[in-house]
């Protein structure tokens, strides 16, 4: 089982083109954790952004009478690719991990499935 530090530190490591990483309460939209970042990229005001994306799809997943559950959301921009994982594992209900990549040196289909190996050993 990891904390919080220990699997903010393995996401930038393990994965490959890494930017930032922050594990995101979604109810309050405050970061209880984050690593990477930078003056282009400020990880708490990501947190309370992609809050309102989270939220937002969970309305929208209800509107629609969708008995689902959401495992990623992904946002493509022209540098870099923004991952959302909402969190299954003991704990992590209201909670998700926010993962930047750099388009140019990622590999998305390893990147998500690293996330969800991440998020696994993941202890809240």
């Amino acid at each position: 089982m990891a904390n919080t530090e220990t699997t903010l530190k393995e996401a930038m490591t393990v994965i490959e083109g890494a930017v930032g990483v922050a594990l995101v309460d979604y109810t309050s939209g405050m970061a209880l954790g984050t690593l990477g970042g930078g003056k282009h990229l400020d990880l708490n005001v990501a947190a309370a952004g992609n809050t309102d994306v989270v939220r937002a799809k969970l309305r929208a997943m209800e509107m629609l009478g969708l008995q689902d559950e959401i495992e990623d959301i992904l946002i493509t921009l022209g540098g870099q690719y923004h991952l959302i994982r909402l969190l299954k594992a003991r704990g992590g209900n209201g909670l998700f991990l926010y993962l930047a990549l750099d388009n140019q040196r990622a590999n998305l289909a390893m990147a998500r499935h690293q996330l969800r190996k991440i998020e696994a050993e993941l202890e809240v």
